[in-house]
């Protein structure tokens, strides 16, 4: 079985780690391929996960977008046709492989945990044949885009799957220079090219103006938003964010991903997200594991007490079983 990953951004080579590891568990071929945007080829390297880079981000305009969705799922389907034949294409969120797998009649599956990014899931939904996604999504919010009768539900989070393995280096506290004496806040910024995220996060703004110089590392998406974050410890390429978290005092992120891993790896977490909230994050929410950020002042600067948390870890192999469904 020759089966084919596509990853275009930071977390979903989080995510597609260890189902490519279960695929190459089961005796399939995988071949990577990898759009140049975020930190994704420098996690890819850090992982040591083959690649191919293919096409890069085109910007946070409709017509940009648009025009990039067109070249690089041409370019995805020349090294397809070069490359195949293959027998399933995979995705998180990549609408490109799965333009790519139906101009060349290739079986594929998507995943996300987002909900209301209503372009990527009206492509993607359509034109894949599994539909893998958080059972917290109702399935009436997906139907619009396509999904019904497609619809492949998980439990829990996704990143409850990936970071099953995980267990945190604290290496990474030396490598940026950390004082474990100090309180250390974590920042991730927002997702500035987002379509569902395309104004001002003025959250955001007021948590940078409270936390410049103190022990806060902030991870920026794009090159573009470092000129913003002098003040602060951010790091010249991709580290092992995961342990950062772990050891963390506090993460706020106005994305998404970050804010589950906090969950997930049971340290306090705020979001400053101002987009429409998706249904994994209103449940933990609800659920007090996830707090939203109205003040900047709420954030307390001080050491976590404590002992640790007991972490749910699943199995990444469901995860692989419902992406492979389509071949049953």
């Amino acid at each position: 079985m020759r089966i084919w990953v596509d990853l275009t951004n930071s977390p979903h080579v989080l995510v597609m780690r260890p189902v490519i590891d279960v695929l190459r568990a089961r005796g399939a071929e995988v071949r990577v391929t990898a759009r140049d945007f975020a930190q994704t080829v420098q996690l890819c390297e850090r992982f040591g996960m083959e690649h191919e880079v293919i096409g890069r981000h085109r910007g946070g305009r409709v017509a940009a977008k648009a025009l990039g969705l067109a070249q690089r799922s041409a370019a995805l389907t020349r090294w397809a046709r070069r490359q195949g034949p293959f027998d399933l294409a995979l995705g998180h969120g990549s609408n490109d492989v799965t333009v790519a797998a139906r101009l060349l009649r290739i079986p594929s599956s998507t995943m996300f945990d987002y909900e209301w990014a209503k372009v990527q899931h009206t492509v993607n939904c359509r034109l894949a044949r599994a539909v893998v996604v958080p059972e917290a999504i109702p399935p009436e919010r997906l139907g619009r885009y396509g999904a019904s009768g497609k619809l492949r539900r998980y439990p829990g989070l996704k990143e409850e799957y990936y970071l099953a393995d995980f267990e945190p280096d604290p290496a990474v506290l030396d490598e940026l220079g950390l004082d474990r004496e100090q309180p250390l806040v974590v920042v991730r910024t927002p997702p500035a090219v987002s379509l569902y995220h395309r104004f001002e996060n003025d959250v955001f703004a007021q948590v940078l103006a409270r936390l410049r110089g103190t022990q806060t590392v902030v991870l920026p998406r794009i090159p573009e938003q470092r000129a913003q974050l002098d003040g602060f410890i951010v790091p010249e390429r991709a580290i092992d964010a995961q342990s950062l978290i772990a050891y963390a005092d506090v993460v706020v992120s106005a994305g998404g991903t970050m804010n589950r891993e906090a969950v997930a790896l049971g340290t306090p977490v705020w979001t400053t997200f101002e987009g429409r909230m998706g249904a994994v994050d209103e449940r933990l929410i609800a659920e007090g594991r996830l707090r939203r950020l109205q003040d900047a002042g709420e954030i307390e600067l001080r050491k976590r007490e404590g002992g640790e948390i007991a972490r749910v870890r699943r199995d990444p192999g469901e995860l692989v079983d419902l992406l492979t469904s389509p071949l049953r």
